[in-house]
Parts: C-alpha cells; sequence; structure tokens
C-alpha cells in the first residue's frame, strides 16, 4: 500500500480509460453527498441549533456544486500532489471562484435568486457581495486535501482491485442516480406540471431552506 501510496503522489499511476470513467462517476457521486452533508450539518448550527432544513434542490443528498468544484480541483493539482499546501492555495482559490461566478449569475439571471447569502449567515467573514466568503473558500481547500490525498487514491486503489464490469456497473449505476434526480428537477418541473422535490418535502412536512430572493 505504501508503495501504491506514493506512486500517486509522484503520478506513476497508469489508468486505463474505463478505470478512469468509473473514479470520476464515484467522484461526481460521493463528493456531492459530502456537500451535502456539510450543508445539511452548517445550516444546523447556522438556525441556531433549532432546525434541520433539507439542502439542495433534489430528491437525493447530493448537491451539484460540490461535485462540479471536485473535478475541478482533480484537474486543477493532479500534478501538484508533492506540495499540499499549493493544493489547498489553488483549490480554495478555485473553487472559491467558481462559487462566485455560481452566485453571480444565479442572482442577476433568476432575477436575485440565492441559494446562499453569506452576508446573513455565521463564521462569513470576508464576504464578497454574499457569492463567497474567507470560511467557504478554507473549507473547499481542506476538502480539497482530504479529496486528493484520502478519497481519489483510494478510489484508484479500489478500481485497480476490482474486475472492469463491476466497477463500472456500480459507479454508473450510482453517478446516473443523482443525475437523473438533478436533471429531474432542473427540466420536467419547468416543462410540465410535476412538482419539484422541495415542494414534496414540504408537502410531507420537511423543512426545506428557502432560497433567498432580493429581486
Amino acid at each position: 500500500m505504501k508503495e501504491f501510496y506514493k506512486e500517486y503522489i509522484d503520478n506513476k499511476l497508469k489508468l486505463e480509460k474505463w478505470q478512469k470513467i468509473g473514479i470520476i462517476c464515484l467522484v461526481i457521486a460521493i463528493t456531492g453527498v459530502i456537500g451535502w452533508v456539510y450543508e445539511f450539518i452548517f445550516y444546523f448550527f447556522n438556525s441556531g441549533m433549532k432546525q434541520w432544513y433539507m439542502r439542495g434542490g433534489n430528491f437525493l443528498p447530493w448537491i451539484n456544486i460540490y461535485a462540479e468544484g471536485s473535478l475541478m480541483i482533480i484537474f486543477l493539482t493532479r500534478k501538484l500532489k508533492k506540495k499540499p499546501l499549493l493544493v489547498f492555495l489553488v483549490s480554495a482559490i478555485s473553487t472559491g471562484i467558481l462559487e462566485y461566478i455560481a452566485g453571480f449569475l444565479m442572482y442577476h439571471l433568476k432575477d436575485g435568486m440565492r441559494c446562499w447569502d453569506y452576508n446573513t449567515e455565521i463564521l462569513s467573514w470576508g464576504s464578497i457581495n454574499g457569492f463567497v466568503c474567507i470560511r467557504s473558500v478554507t473549507i473547499f481547500g481542506l476538502f480539497a486535501l482530504v479529496l486528493m490525498y484520502g478519497l481519489l487514491p483510494l478510489l484508484i486503489y479500489i478500481a485497480k482491485k476490482s474486475s472492469k464490469k463491476a466497477f463500472l456497473i456500480f459507479s454508473i449505476t450510482l453517478c446516473s442516480v443523482f443525475l437523473i434526480d438533478e436533471l429531474y428537477n432542473l427540466i420536467i418541473p419547468v416543462i410540465t406540471d410535476l412538482p419539484r422535490a422541495s415542494r414534496i418535502y414540504k408537502n410531507m412536512g420537511i423543512k426545506y431552506m428557502q432560497y433567498h430572493n432580493n429581486g
């Protein structure tokens, strides 16, 4: 295992195409869930530890921007693994830019909608227009270290020890479940009368974190 990890850090591991596909699928699924858990816990404390809220916009516990950010981190830092501090800094800056752009576009393209507003949340030092803050980019940078030095090498190890068929079936199926959920809530309620996940959860009496709308 030590030799495997050393080869991973030195970028000497060779992966077949099917292994890369499966690993990407698992990263998308797992990091989206981790992001949901983080927000679920954080907003409990943000409410004064009085209320649990569902986060994201899907039926399943998964938030897309964490998966997108994770893929970006892997792409930008995959050759920097010998320098953890650099991995942290590159990840914190790049994900901060991603978060700002996502929040900015949502606000200006969707009539003032905000899925988060650091101007109103706890521990949000250095907030820039409510879209990004020091706490958020620090958490993303720390998450990148866990991703690059823990989760990713573990997934690579599993891929190398697994059969092609079993690994691809499991990884693609898991990822597809989350993506189908995401696509349903983004598209289907817009073109049909079918409800979004948020409406169904609210009808069930489950608290759903309200989006801010300053428009």
